[in-house]
């Protein structure tokens, strides 16, 4: 199966794991993709009315797919442009040739694999008109070719359907009309019946006709049948037809459109009808293209029996089993629409263990049982990945309240389990799916088809941030009307009420006013709940707002969050708070409003704007006289510093002055993380259970808590002490902290060290905290907290920093050679990776457009150096930057093709090709170069970049060209002109040989 995007991706899919891609130099939208069957080539035509040949070549045992060459129709003189766009493609089964339909209504044929044009064989419509009756003629024009379908029996002969309504039966070995249907209404596609009898044509006016192919008389001029199935009113086109024949009876008839206009004019329908079972296949975003999978094997009688249909809507891929009763749907096993409801935040976790992901693939299963007992029906190609060596969970959290679980071990994500927390609640809008779903005696009779909902019933509900404790199975949500959710997962359904405990982070503070959202007000009384994750205590921050950062102790039983207005402590096992702090700045307007709210202070939004401008000019400018000697010897050197230098001296890069910021800055209070640590904070002979928070003035707070042991869990409550404040001197927000121990390690996680995980941290030397701000890094001591070194990010000028994570990397020829390095994602879509605790720049990557703020703000880093961000709306790109944890497509497809015509891009490309990433422009540069399959190789084989950014991305710029040209000498130029020469002499030879190929590429 291919896919084509907007951007100029092709993406081929098999068997799960069997995924390939290709990028087309022109940066236009696929409009059309055809296989040809059993040469491994791909035909792809661009909305710019180029056709591209693709080839699924074999290098080091994996099959990759390469462009190898494009073609363009050449104008007709004297006429407009737009005649000769091609409208229809059609790959005939001999596979030397391909039928292009034109918008001027004449017919092309090029040759395969040459793409050269068949001027002799094209068909103008003038040719066609001439076997017309004078009254169907009318002096009117046939209008652009609609359709054109090869006769399933006879190659020679071709349907072709022009817009007007007139079908023609073309035998090209007479070049003659052997056929005229004579139809009146605006045609929009054809197909043909298996045993070539009769064809089927769909109309404007939201019918379909059945038209006798009969061996007597020449002209047809009405159809054996003809029908509306959704009229008597009117109705919209039917925009695509298929007829496919069955051993059992009754043929599958199946259409995309046709709905009455007044009543479902806005539906997104395809219809399947067989006898007199009809569904309408009701989706919830625009159909882009369906095919049906017939088995490998034809019977006898030559019955096609489709197993399958499989739909291509614009937010998701649907298949439908078409031979188990009911037609259910076939669980897909990648492209599943993550997107289903919008993704509001995610996280990863790593080496789960494996009775946590059996109750979790367990209490999945249950969910949603498999009502289809089909398989995957797109099972082309072999997967040679290896197994993944550890299991690997994505967690996202979605705008409707949902939490989604996604096994992200191997290639692609699959899904696993959805959370629902909006059962917990009242909302606004009771959602309910009775609008969606049909009555028995309603018509048409719709079936809510897909999972992709853009519909939220109150934006409250949206997630915000999710904490999971792999090892006792705890879970916190957190969300944007101050909800935090503590759950635990049960392979059991139960039915208890949730118990609710309210923490006010503003501390009596005088002459608040909140200004947003109200909270979410929970149900009463007892709940019913399936197996999976069950909420047992609702926390409620006061005032709403959104929660902007959560951490989890399972083994204190503490769970610690933030909102913008301050952060609190949560004895889950008690039910009771244990402590909450505000942290406005008494000139903090803007926290008084929530994130739905629409009224923002734009005065003060612009004061701020300004006032930074103006500090930004005068700042670092000191005042000197002009005369003084210190003076002239500073401007000596910046005449030097402008110099140009030798160019193979490389001028080390300067780091950026950091400008302090204000401490009125409006959402100065935002609590930007918070974390847990066993350290020393009060003195350095004793170690102790302790809480950190960072917020967006560059303020860090320290807590030593006093935790008592688990067995009197129930008779002491925790108690937390303010140990440490800090103040950063610049105020850039804290965008992360972490305590290392006496060996430069990061601290294990809760339960680790007893499950013996982890090895035990070092409590016999000093520990050091790490505090990442936007800004710089800084190490200090513990527990004096003194400055033990730092780094300033070296970067452009408005470099941010905007993720970052302690990430372990494995040695690729060794396993036990582990270094723990800092990684860092900036707003410019680099990153950054550091040694700790020495702060030493390691290598810098350019991963993610700076352009695409989307992506660079949806990246969560994973734990042994890999990282998702997302390119689009649906769909995540995973990047490495360990040598060892790579995670890749591999995969073979079996193509059975002409020797003479194997590969055929190795000669007809300067430079060989490198692979590219889903959707990704991979550029030439002088250091080095990165693709998907490079992307996850080690930072030493390429000290260049990663791909520069994704253009599926909808933030991405399309106006920037690549320049992926090298240096290239005039011998090579003389060299690769004669090298193709050859090549081409030698392919349309191979063209014209009498030899068939046997293989097939399933489309």
């Amino acid at each position: 199966m291919a896919i084509g995007t907007k951007a100029g991706a092709v993406k081929l899919y098999g068997a799960p794991g069997v995924e390939l891609t290709g990028l087309h130099k022109e940066t236009a939208t696929v409009t059309q993709l055809h296989f040809l069957p059993g040469q491994g080539w791909l035909l792809s035509l661009l909305d710019d009315n180029t056709l591209h040949l693709w080839e699924v070549c074999q290098k080091e045992g994996c099959s990759h797919l390469e462009e190898t060459r494009s073609f363009g129709l050449p104008g007709r003189p004297g006429c407009s442009p737009g005649i000769t766009r091609v409208t229809v493609v059609l790959p005939m089964a001999a596979g030397a040739t391909v039928c292009l339909g034109t918008e001027g209504g004449a017919v092309y044929f090029v040759t395969l694999p040459t793409l050269t044009l068949l001027e002799d064989k094209t068909l103008f419509p003038d040719e066609i008109l001439q076997s017309v009756p004078d009254e169907y003629r009318c002096g009117k024009a046939l209008g652009p070719v609609e359709s054109i379908q090869e006769h399933p029996r006879s190659g020679s002969q071709l349907l072709i359907g022009y817009s007007r309504g007139l079908v023609v039966l073309w035998e090209q070995s007479t070049r003659a009309v052997q056929h005229l249907f004579l139809g009146n209404q605006q045609l929009e596609s054809l197909a043909w019946e298996q045993s070539g009898k009769s064809i089927v044509s769909s109309h404007s006016d939201g019918g379909y006709m059945v038209w006798a192919v009969s061996g007597t008389g020449q002209r047809t001029q009405q159809p054996a049948m003809s029908t509306i199935p959704y009229g008597p009113f009117p109705c919209k086109a039917i925009s695509k037809i298929l007829w496919r024949t069955c051993e059992s009876g009754n043929p599958f008839i199946i259409f995309s459109g046709g709905m009455p206009r007044a009543s479902y004019g806005d539906r997104h329908c395809v219809s399947v009808l067989q006898g007199q079972t009809l569904a309408t296949l009701d989706f919830t975003s625009r159909v882009i293209d369906f095919f049906t999978v017939q088995s490998a094997e034809v019977p006898e009688g030559g019955f096609e029996n489709p197993r399958a249909l499989v739909v291509l809507v614009e937010e998701e891929l649907v298949a439908i089993d078409l031979q188990t009763p009911g037609w259910p749907t076939i669980p897909a096993p990648y492209l599943a629409p993550l997107h289903s409801s919008a993704i509001t935040c995610s996280c990863h976790v790593s080496n789960v263990p494996l009775k946590l992901w059996e109750r979790i693939v367990s209490v999945g299963e249950q969910q949603s049982p498999r009502q289809s007992s089909a398989a995957w029906p797109i099972d082309g190609g072999k997967n040679l990945a290896q197994e993944p060596t550890q299991r690997g969970l994505l967690l996202t959290g979605h705008e409707d309240g949902t939490v989604r679980f996604w096994d992200a071990s191997g290639v692609s994500l699959k899904p696993l389990y959805k959370l629902g927390t909006a059962n917990i609640f009242q909302t606004d809008c009771e959602h309910n799916d009775s609008l969606n779903q049909a009555g028995e005696e309603e018509w048409p009779p719709f079936r809510k088809v897909g999972c992709f909902d853009p519909y939220s019933d109150d934006p409250r509900l949206g997630v915000q941030k999710i904490a999971l404790c792999k090892y006792t199975a705890k879970m916190v949500v957190a969300g944007t009307a101050g909800q935090v959710l503590v759950m635990e997962l049960s392979d059991e359904k139960s039915e208890h009420a949730v118990s609710v405990a309210t923490v006010d982070l503003l501390q009596d503070r005088e002459g608040f006013t909140w200004k947003g959202h109200d909270r979410l007000a929970p149900r009463n009384g007892p709940l019913h709940f399936p197996p999976g994750f069950q909420p047992s205590v609702l926390v409620q921050c006061v005032p709403p707002a959104a929660v902007t950062a959560v951490t989890l102790h399972s083994e204190w039983n503490l769970v610690a969050f933030g909102t913008s207005h301050g952060f609190g402590l949560f004895d889950y096992y008690r039910r009771n708070p244990v402590l909450a702090r505000c942290t406005l700045h008494p000139n903090d307007s803007l926290a008084m409003e929530g994130p739905l709210s629409r009224v923002k202070s734009l005065k003060k939004s612009l004061r701020q704007s300004f006032r930074r401008i103006r500090k930004s000019r005068v700042s670092g400018k000191k005042r000197l006289n002009a005369s003084s000697p210190s003076s002239k010897v500073q401007e000596a050197n910046a005449q030097l510093a402008e110099q140009a230098g030798p160019p193979e001296v490389e001028m080390t890069p300067v780091q950026r002055r950091i400008e302090p910021r204000s401490a009125d800055d409006s959402l100065s209070g935002v609590v930007r993380c918070l974390y847990f640590a066993d350290t020393f904070l009060r003195d350095a002979a004793h170690h102790g259970p302790t809480m950190w928070a960072g917020t967006n003035s560059g303020s860090v707070f320290a807590y030593a808590l006093e935790v008592p042991s688990q067995e009197k869990f129930s008779e002491r409550a925790v108690e937390a002490v303010l140990g440490k404040e800090i103040q950063l001197m610049h105020r850039a927000p804290v965008v992360a902290i972490a305590v290392l121990d006496g060996r430069g390690n990061p601290l294990p996680e809760p339960y680790e060290v007893s499950r013996d995980l982890a090895k035990a941290p070092d409590m016999q030397g000093s520990h050091s905290m790490l505090i990442s701000s936007e800004e710089q890094f800084k190490v200090f001591t513990l527990p004096k907290v003194s400055a033990k070194t730092k780094f300033k990010l070296t970067a452009h000028e408005g470099c941010r920093v905007r993720k970052v994570a302690l990430v372990s990397l494995a040695s690729a020829g060794s396993e036990e050679r582990l270094e723990n390095c800092l990684a860092c994602l900036t707003n410019l879509g680099d990153i950054h990776i550091f040694t700790v605790p020495s702060l030493r720049p390691q290598v810098h990557y350019s991963c993610i457009r700076k352009e695409d703020i989307s992506g660079i703000a949806s990246c969560v880093f994973t734990k042994h150096g890999q990282g998702f961000y997302l390119i689009s709306p649906s769909e995540f790109e995973r990047f490495s930057l360990s040598a060892r944890n790579v995670t890749e497509p591999l995969c073979r497809l079996e193509v059975a093709r002409l020797q003479d015509t194997s590969c055929l891009s190795n000669s007809s490309t300067v430079t060989p090709k490198l692979p590219q990433a889903n959707g990704t422009h991979v550029p030439r540069s002088s250091e080095g170069q990165h693709s998907p399959s490079d992307s996850d190789r080690s930072p030493v084989e390429h000290p260049a970049a990663f791909s520069p950014g994704p253009i599926d991305s909808p933030n991405s710029s399309m106006e920037n060209p690549l320049d992926i040209t090298g240096d290239i000498t005039v011998e090579e130029v003389k060299d690769f002109l004669a090298s193709s020469e050859e090549a081409e002499q030698n392919l349309r030879n191979a063209s014209e040989d009498e030899a068939r190929p046997t293989g097939i590429l399933i489309k």
